[in-house]
């Protein structure tokens, strides 16, 4: 995994096992990577994989059962869309608007070009 500048390794980590989750990956109640085989897989140090691991059992996304490893907790992936969409709506939305105003683009230049991209 590439990581970047602009955020904290584990978050990133973090971020990345919750793109899995919506991607499907990992259902409600499936068992993840262990800590040090997420380490390993993405390059990383374990004490930054057990950050990670900790920010998302915070979060409620994961749980841990003693002596088996963490676990997707249920409705972890509606949870996620939730947060995101908030985060999307708070921090990239207006941005976007700023940008189409400034640009000229209104919302059927939009829709036309949603409506080309989803189309088989």
């Amino acid at each position: 995994m590439a990581f970047t500048n602009d955020k904290a390794i584990y978050l990133q980590m973090a971020d990345r096992l919750c793109d899995e989750i919506l991607a499907g990956t990992y259902k409600d109640d499936d068992r993840i990577p262990s800590v040090r085989e997420y380490a390993v897989l993405l390059e990383v140090n374990t004490n930054t994989a057990v950050k990670a691991y900790d920010e998302l059992a915070r979060a409620n996304i994961i749980y841990n059962k003693r002596g088996l490893g963490y676990f997707v907790t249920k409705g972890a992936k509606k949870q996620i869309m939730k947060e995101r969409k908030r985060q999307f709506m708070k921090t990239h939305l207006p941005e976007l608007f700023r940008q189409m105003r400034l640009l000229g683009i209104d919302i059927k230049d939009i829709d036309e070009a949603w409506t080309a991209t989803t189309v088989p």
